[in-house]
């Protein structure tokens, strides 16, 4: 079916490939990257569009892409009302989108959409999902580079998919993988991994990386750390989504375990009076303990809980993590 962000695509046949962007404060490449995408898909062979999700810019990024939806075809796109993250972007891309492949890349113009046939040339090798991998990335290593290395190595240990670059925003998807996906957080970057729990195969391309030309990086470290946070989620997901019982099973049992060695020790102090005063006597090694095990036990709980009942509360109601306001495309896109 057509999507609601496009009420009359039911007149044009289904484009082979969509070209998913998110888009914020980029006047100063809208125009560029417009260029050098149509230069790039118009030599596919193979019907496109491009879809440009503009997530509530503050700039001039708007104007400049409903001027470009005049001159370049086959393109579309979307303006949130406000600004709700990268990944909620994506997802309304997603939505949008009605090509057999699904290709996502910055708009920064760090990736470069001349890449996008070698994606493509993958898919069409009979894999799923195609990473791509910033092998030369030209990034600064302290800030961007060595934070992304070490959630690369942890997000390949954690789900099982060893992929070099996790973070590069340049994939391709073949429709039906992400098409009853549901993105939260930072999500999008997992979904290689969601892919392959349902049998998807995985591959990954080196790609060219260029150094940022205009403006600054909207990502910091501190968006590492909402990686890692979402990786805890998406790791009880893939693995106990289905079975809450065995993870929260195994940290009951390993506190029932602490708690019965700390019981049989204070047992034996009692009996033979090996310490003096008694370990009963000592408030700090009995109480302490057991306070930070019960803490740990609670805020992990209520975490888990409550990332299963906001999906629950979107998923049941269908209710978007984005809004959007207004729509522009290309005659006939």
């Amino acid at each position: 079916g057509c999507p609601s962000a496009a009420p009359d695509c039911a007149s044009t046949p289904a484009p082979a490939v969509s070209v998913v962007i998110p888009v914020y404060n980029e006047e100063e490449s809208v125009d560029l990257l417009c260029e050098k995408l149509h230069a790039s898909l118009s030599r596919l062979g193979r019907s496109y569009e491009i879809l440009l999700v503009d997530d509530g810019s503050s700039d001039r990024t708007w104007e400049l892409l409903v001027a470009n939806t005049r001159k370049i075809p086959h393109l579309r796109a979307l303006r949130f009302r406000r600004n709700f993250g990268q990944t909620a972007a994506m997802s309304a891309g997603f939505h949008a989108a009605r090509g057999d492949v699904v290709v996502t890349l910055d708009a920064d113009l760090q990736n470069d959409p001349a890449d996008i046939p070698k994606l493509l040339e993958r898919i069409d090798a009979g894999f799923d999902v195609v990473s791509g991998w910033r092998k030369d990335r030209k990034d600064t290593f302290i800030n961007r580079r060595l934070p992304s290395i070490i959630a690369n190595g942890l997000i390949s240990k954690m789900t099982g998919v060893a992929l070099h670059d996790y973070g590069c925003t340049l994939k391709a998807y073949r429709r039906e993988v992400i098409q009853n996906v549901h993105l939260y957080g930072e999500m999008h970057r997992f979904i290689p991994a969601l892919a392959s729990w349902v049998g998807g195969r995985i591959d990954e391309v080196v790609v060219t990386h260029h150094a940022r030309q205009f403006g600054k990086s909207k990502y910091g470290i501190s968006r590492t750390f909402r990686v890692v946070l979402d990786l805890l989620t998406v790791k009880f997901l893939l693995h106990y989504s289905t079975r809450p019982i065995q993870v929260f099973g195994r940290i009951g049992l390993a506190c029932g375990a602490v708690a019965a060695l700390m019981l049989g020790a204070l047992l034996v102090d009692r009996v033979f009076l090996l310490a003096d005063p008694h370990l009963l006597k000592r408030p700090f090694w009995v109480i302490t303990p057991l306070m930070m095990m019960a803490f740990c036990m609670q805020f992990i709980s209520m975490g888990l809980l409550a990332e299963m009942q906001i999906r629950t509360y979107h998923e049941s109601q269908q209710k978007p993590i984005y809004v959007i306001r207004e729509t522009a495309e290309s005659p006939g896109a």
